[in-house]
């Protein structure tokens, strides 16, 4: 994709529906009883590999009208005849693991050379303390499933993850007995959620959740909002332009889930947000972003959790502001769909930038003016959208290399942004 730069950015955007509610929504549809409706569900690839996956396990799928799933579930699981096909999704693929611990069946999960490069330990760990039987392939995928019955355990998982947490609450649901989780550091919050939501009891404190096995859950409505993350790269590219606003509607507005929106008005940005809505216990609202004068922070490590998804665009508006920029603690970014430390830094410095690999994050010089050149996004779509929103700031045209990757989260990206970018 070649992208020449913009004088301005306006415009309002609605976001495809959020992607980690839409996957835990196809899980817990598939396995409550009774029928599911979700309205909203992102279309993009990761999600696709969710309801594939299920499908293949049994779980019957519905579109009768546009934008509206229903999912009956409730019925076991069964076999699948052949390995289940997690494409680029790590959620997918580690969620679905707490799925079939307890499923009674032999199952294999694996994913594009991209996710079989991914690590499997940390979920595969936690959940062998229940009694799950799970073999990875020396820490990576294929991982293979032995469904068995499952007891409730006192777990601290060893990396402050999201997916890991919602993988041993879904195992959870089937096993005998109390399952404790303790976060080194609270992340989303969104499985929590959505057990509540399929009638199901959870208990919450501070970082440690609790949940008593087994339980039944009932089929639910479910209405997705706007994917935050989808929204970052269009809420930076207003803040860097002059002359520049955009609005974005219908948006989660989950507090673990827009603390990049703080960190942003840290460093100077001019951002409003308005919950307009907490249906199914999930805020949405509206953001509205405009041009600022950024200046650099220092992102501590107890904060990564919550803005990891969105620390690449993050680090092009700490390249565009004043002074340093840092992050530090951001290890896991190593192992995402590309080690996103290595490939931020490749891309910002090939466009100008001032900016230094650290072992556990980067640190930028920022200010210096950028200019467009050959960039690469690895197969990763955060990093393509990133460097095409660098790209939007630099003097001349850029090419990202690999930029159809954006299709794994919003597919709509580069229209979008062309219908944003003044010229």
């Amino acid at each position: 994709m070649k992208i020449r730069p913009a004088r301005s950015f306006r415009g309002t955007f609605q976001m495809p529906g959020d992607k980690s509610i839409t996957h835990r929504a196809f899980l817990f549809g598939a396995l409550a009883h009774g029928v599911t409706t979700i309205e909203g569900a992102s279309a993009g690839d990761d999600c696709t590999s969710t309801r594939r996956c299920l499908s293949a396990l049994g779980v019957r799928f519905e579109s009768d009208s546009p934008g509206l799933i229903t999912v009956t579930g409730g019925r076991p699981l069964s076999r699948p005849i052949a390995a289940l096909d997690c494409g680029n999704s790590g959620t997918t693929l580690r969620l679905l693991m707490g799925v079939l611990a307890g499923s009674g069946f032999e199952s294999e999960l694996a994913g594009d050379e991209s996710l079989n490069r991914r690590p499997m330990e940390r979920v595969a760990r936690p959940l062998r303390e229940m009694g799950a039987q799970i073999e990875t392939t020396n820490g990576l995928p294929p991982v293979r499933v032995a469904g068995a019955k499952l007891r409730g355990a006192s777990l601290t998982p060893e990396a402050a993850s999201a997916q890991i947490k919602s993988a041993i609450l879904l195992a959870a649901l089937q096993a005998e007995g109390k399952t404790i989780v303790r976060e080194p550091i609270s992340t989303r919050d969104h499985t929590e959620r959505m057990i509540e939501r399929f009638g199901g009891r959870i208990e919450r404190q501070g970082s440690e959740v609790s949940l008593e096995g087994p339980q039944a859950l009932r089929g639910a409505r479910v209405v997705i909002p706007g994917d935050p993350s989808s929204a970052a790269p269009f809420v930076v590219a207003a803040l860097l332009r002059p002359d520049s606003e955009v609005t974005i509607e219908g948006v989660l507005l989950n507090p673990h889930r827009v603390r990049y929106l703080d960190i942003l008005r840290e460093m100077g940005a001019d951002i409003e947000t308005t919950v307009t809505s907490e249906a199914d216990a999930e805020p949405a609202g509206r953001i509205v972003a405009r041009s600022s004068a950024l200046h650099g922070v220092s992102i501590a490590p107890a904060d990564v959790p919550a803005v990891v998804d969105e620390l690449p665009i993050l680090a092009v508006a700490g390249a565009m502001g004043e002074g340093r920029f840092e992050v530090r603690g951001a290890s896991e970014l190593r192992v995402k769909e590309s080690d996103r430390i290595a490939s931020m830094v490749e891309g910002l410095t090939l466009l100008g930038a001032d900016i230094e690999e650290l072992a556990d994050g980067f640190r930028v010089a920022g200010g210096r003016p950028l200019r467009g050149a050959p960039v690469r996004s690895h197969g990763d779509h955060r990093i393509a959208m990133a460097l095409s929103v660098a790209a939007l700031a630099a003097e001349g045209e850029t090419e990202v290399a690999g930029a159809e990757a954006v299709s794994i989260s919003l597919p709509s990206f580069f229209p979008e942004l062309e219908r944003g970018a003044g010229r």
